[in-house]
């Protein structure tokens, strides 16, 4: 999808906090004045029942050798999927194809997944190994990377995937794994004037190959005091990542680039609660200062970031969505039942209060806009 595309649908669908209007439009014959209401995604969305828009807002986690274990969810009408795991089946396409087959109406989820370089790669032996960030940084140049960015999506979208959460835009430095309180070579540097040219570079890749990028972990955690899958964490003060890892963030939204993942850590200065269910963060940091518009993801929500608060999933979901996000990411031995409470979960908001409907209708207007579908063209699922 182009930028400019994905740019009209965005507004043409929705606005954070406010309602799409139903345009109308006039035909006269004869004298007689006849008004017809003009489809739109947001008019059609209205006739969906709470249900129907609250599954939407969910990605349910599968292990990529399993993908018919979440039939089910996608048979609810769930908007997204995420596989896990180290090595992909050879037949993975064929396998999604199916799996997306049960979605209502034809709205097919979104296929995500993480193929970062390095240790975080999903289906290496599908598209390739890619180097992390950091090696790409320093042995490969920009232009480089875009290309293998760019072949490595046309192998992603070839085998069924349609969104990498990529690239990493946190500034790390060091040779830290993944179970480290900083990104170590998932980052590209530590320095923004790096971090910021080889992130873009490598989105555009993939959206040039077919795959929509997701860069993280928004307000940007390279400086994280702990890893937020393990527990509470806090980034420097807001002041701290103003000067420096929020920099790539921000170019990347000038560079009109569609999703932001927003992480579990706690903000000083700006919120004390994880950032992925604050309105601070998401409503007034990403949105309003930096005037973000695209699709907002959590992190996983099952995170001890975030269990450690008492929260039960159902109830930091509500907590995200109430606070800005669009799609709702966590990781479950119950992936089916865990995505049907939280739909129970978000339509009791609705309900009670908690979430305004202009809220959700804008949600579920961001990620039919992510995967360009206009609802009047499409086949509508039943309400």
């Amino acid at each position: 999808m182009s930028l400019a595309g994905f740019i009209v649908l965005v507004s043409a669908c929705s606005g954070r906090g406010s309602n799409a209007s139903l345009n109308k439009q006039a035909s006269v014959s004869n004298s007689t004045t006849t008004t017809f209401a003009r489809c739109t995604n947001a008019s059609v969305i209205s006739s969906w029942s709470l249900t129907r828009r609250a599954e939407q807002l969910i990605v349910v986690p599968v292990e990529e050798t399993d993908v018919a274990g979440i039939a089910p969810a996608v048979q609810d009408g769930v908007g997204g999927i995420i596989l896990y795991g180290p090595n992909a089946p050879t037949d993975l396409a064929s396998q999604l194809s199916t799996l997306k087959a049960h979605a209502p109406g034809g709205l097919k989820p979104i296929v995500m997944t993480d193929e970062e370089g390095g240790e975080v790669q999903r289906m290496a032996n599908l598209v390739g190994s890619l180097p992390s960030a950091a090696t790409m940084a320093v042995t490969m140049s920009v232009s480089q990377v875009q290309a293998l960015a760019t072949s490595t999506a046309r192998a992603m979208a070839a085998n069924g995937v349609t969104m990498d959460l990529a690239p990493v835009l946190d500034l790390a430095a060091g040779s830290g794994s993944v179970a480290h309180p900083t990104d170590g070579p998932r980052s590209f540097s530590i320095e923004p004037s790096v971090t910021t040219p080889y992130g873009i570079a490598f989105a555009r890749g993939l959206r040039a190959g077919g795959v929509i990028p997701v860069v993280k972990d928004f307000p940007g955690e390279g400086s994280a005091t702990a890893n937020t899958d393990a527990g509470p964490a806090s980034t420097p003060p807001i002041g701290q990542l103003e000067r420096a890892d929020i920099l790539p963030f921000e170019a990347a939204i000038k560079a009109g680039l569609p999703a932001v993942m927003v992480g579990n850590a706690s903000v000083p200065g700006l919120t004390s609660r994880p950032a992925s269910l604050s309105p601070s963060v998401i409503e007034g940091l990403l949105e309003h200062q930096l005037g973000f518009h695209g699709l907002v993801l959590t992190d996983a929500l099952s995170a001890g970031a975030i269990t450690d608060l008492g929260l039960s999933l159902d109830q930091a979901s509500v907590e995200a969505i109430a606070a800005g996000a669009d799609m709702i990411l966590y990781t479950s031995d119950n992936a089916v039942g865990d995505s049907q409470a939280i739909a129970q979960a978000l339509v009791a908001a609705v309900k009670g209060g908690t979430i305004p409907l202009v809220r959700i209708n804008d949600a579920v207007a961001r990620v039919l806009a992510g995967k360009d579908i206009s609802l009047c063209t499409t086949a509508a699922p039943p309400g």
